[in-house]
């Protein structure tokens, strides 16, 4: 459960650019976990990021976002956000 340094935010995107998105999203920083769930809000997929974890580390994990975003046209991801 987020305490009160967190803050949620949602978005839906098409299975096209979801890839593109996260990674946008990490790119930006200050995110402690990522969640990609389908439309009926089943999680498919929960990145936990820390501080450090970029480059290589994150490899295995875009080619599984590649593979999740061609089984459907939409997809939520809900970030959870480190609030300075």
């Amino acid at each position: 459960m987020p305490d009160n340094k967190t803050r949620i935010e949602e978005m839906t995107v098409s299975g096209e650019s979801l890839l593109a998105k996260v990674k946008e999203v990490v790119k930006a920083g200050n995110i402690r976990r990522i969640t990609i769930k389908d439309m009926e809000d089943k999680t498919l997929f929960e990145i936990p990021l820390t501080i450090g974890v970029i480059g290589a580390i994150l490899l295995p994990v875009w080619a599984a976002i590649g593979a999740i975003a061609a089984l459907a046209v939409n997809y939520k991801i809900v970030i959870e956000k480190i609030v300075e």
